[in-house]
């Protein structure tokens, strides 16, 4: 299923979408606004709401005559936890310490030719 969501997301428009749902939160924006927001013609936002949703990462709910589009959170954290789970060599970390950048050589000691 990772490869799915994963698929989703790999497209500008759509990564775009799920990001602005993303920071709207649980209740999601109409479908209007988002398109409104994003400068998205409503027939390109319905095809990329129903990738998105066909991989699990929005839930749509009716209420009268709008569409709403929510995250769904719970797949897309088991997503994220999908690809960090060898983090660190499968070693547990914290989100504050994780998988530090392995350490740099100074410029001072690198070798120079000559």
């Amino acid at each position: 299923m990772a490869v799915k969501k994963l698929a989703a997301l790999a497209q500008n428009s759509r990564l775009a979408i799920f990001r602005l749902l993303v920071q709207s939160g649980p209740d999601g924006l109409c479908a209007g606004d988002i398109g409104a927001r994003l400068k998205v013609s409503p027939a390109t936002l319905s095809f990329h709401l129903k990738e998105l949703n066909n991989a699990g990462l929005v839930r749509p709910r009716q209420e009268g005559r709008f569409v709403y589009y929510a995250p769904d959170f719970n797949q897309m954290n088991a997503l994220l936890a999908f690809l960090t789970e060898n983090c660190c060599g499968g070693v547990p970390c914290d989100t504050a310490s994780a998988c530090p950048p392995p350490a740099s050589t100074p410029a001072s000691s690198r070798k120079t030719s000559s």
